[in-house]
């Protein structure tokens, strides 16, 4: 595939729970190099805008309001074949579902407190970036 970029994002349940810096170790030791990385908090229009494609879901509204109740971690992570990297180190969706080893797998809570977001396409990680940073943030 190639050298990707992707962007995972630590959602406000594993900042509040203090997993920020193992997760951000776990791409490390992966290999995968942090291109830009900040703390930020969503306001509504950026979360409306960033999960657009959920719009019309019945979760939309808990989506939104969980993706804005804290602090955020995101990072632009790159290395060869990204995208599918960061998804299979993340595992599903649904924590309970999760083989042990996996983020969501070892920290998941429930399908809607699942820790992190990763982007599921190289076109969808451009899309994402592009919500997330400015190119001045990104080296």
């Amino acid at each position: 595939m190639g050298v990707e970029r992707t962007l995972l994002m630590i959602k406000p349940d594993g900042v509040r729970r203090g997993l920020v810096g193992e997760i951000i170790s776990r791409f490390e030791r992966k290999g995968l190099r942090i291109r830009a990385l900040k703390m930020f908090r969503f306001t509504r229009s950026m979360a409306e805008e960033f999960y657009s494609m959920h719009r019309d879901k019945p979760f939309f509204e808990s989506l939104i309001n969980f993706i804005t109740s804290g602090p955020v971690v995101a990072m632009v992570l790159e290395g060869d074949s990204a995208v599918c990297v960061v998804r299979n180190m993340i595992g599903p969706t649904d924590g309970r579902e999760a083989p042990p080893g996996t983020i969501r797998g070892d920290y998941a809570l429930s399908k809607s407190e699942n820790v992190v977001h990763a982007s599921d396409s190289v076109e969808n990680a451009e899309r994402e970036i592009g919500i997330v940073f400015s190119e001045n943030e990104i080296f």
